[in-house]
């Protein structure tokens, strides 16, 4: 798949349902604390990838985990989208001109008391990542290919408070991906294979 594509898929699918976990959190959880990601899809040697980093260990939410560019929503944001942009250019060096967004999943609610929205874009040109490494320990790319395939995303079910919920992951080399992010990677890529 290249970008064209990629960017005809996203477009002309419709979105899958969301995991039962999304309905059931949102009645649970209330002041959640408004995020927003960047799923940031760059072509590298002619084959798409998925941008992706590692939280340092120091950090209060979500040490060391596997997660997209972005962070909480702030008061001088103007939207969602800018704070996906806003933190992809403070983590990575991604610059928001060198971006271009072509829609949002559906946002995305954690049980640490998160409403994540996903914003998925492309990277216009190649650029060399400056990482900043108050927030982000690493940077690497999951090629979209592996991804889509069905059998690398996994989900298990978790039981918390009585009810049972699917936790998704994906291993990938030495990587472990999972909870919100692998979430969000599987409704994508269920959304991108949907017909």
């Amino acid at each position: 798949m290249d970008l064209v594509e990629f960017k005809a898929r996203y477009s002309l699918n419709t979105l899958p349902e969301l995991d039962p976990i999304q309905s059931d959190l949102g009645q649970v959880e209330t002041n959640l604390r408004q995020a927003a990601v960047l799923i940031a899809i760059h072509e590298i040697n002619n084959q798409l990838h998925v941008i992706l980093t590692r939280r340092p260990t120091h950090l209060r939410a979500h040490p060391g985990q596997i997660s997209f560019p972005g962070g909480k929503v702030e008061q001088t944001d103007i939207s969602y989208q800018a704070t996906a942009l806003r933190e992809a250019q403070e983590e990575i060096g991604l610059l928001n001109t060198n971006v271009e967004v072509i829609g949002a999943l559906p946002a995305h609610k954690t049980f640490t008391g998160f409403e994540i929205t996903p914003f998925v874009a492309t990277v216009k040109q190649s650029f060399v990542p400056v990482i900043d490494p108050g927030e982000v320990d690493e940077y690497f790319t999951v090629p979209l290919s592996f991804l889509l395939k069905r059998y690398n995303r996994q989900s298990q079910l978790y039981t918390r408070k009585g009810v049972q919920y699917p936790v998704h992951f994906i291993p990938y080399k030495q990587h472990f991906i999972w909870g919100a992010t692998a979430a969000m990677i599987d409704l994508l890529c269920r959304h991108l294979s949907h017909n």
